[in-house]
């Protein structure tokens, strides 16, 4: 696995920025296809198109349940 600090360095305030943009996109419940879904049409960076596609094949109930699995597997998550 990569080390992420180096790119928590560079640009992981932009990623976090879109990864928002999407979640705000996203209608609840969504599955992890329709979270794809929703990124490829926000025109997001294929960064971000990974995270979703990284994430668990279920369904989740609202924003927060995403962003507390994306902060549980390393990354910092979206909320403040």
């Amino acid at each position: 696995m990569t080390d992420t600090r180096i790119s928590e360095s560079l640009n992981y305030e932009p990623i976090d920025d879109e990864i928002a943009q999407v979640l705000r996109e996203v209608k609840f419940p969504a599955n992890k296809d329709g979270i794809v879904d929703a990124a490829r049409e926000a025109g997001v960076s294929n960064d971000v198109i990974s995270v979703f596609n990284g994430l668990p094949e279920q369904d989740y109930a609202d924003a927060n349940a995403v962003e507390q699995l994306l902060g549980s597997n390393g990354g910092s998550g979206i909320s403040a």
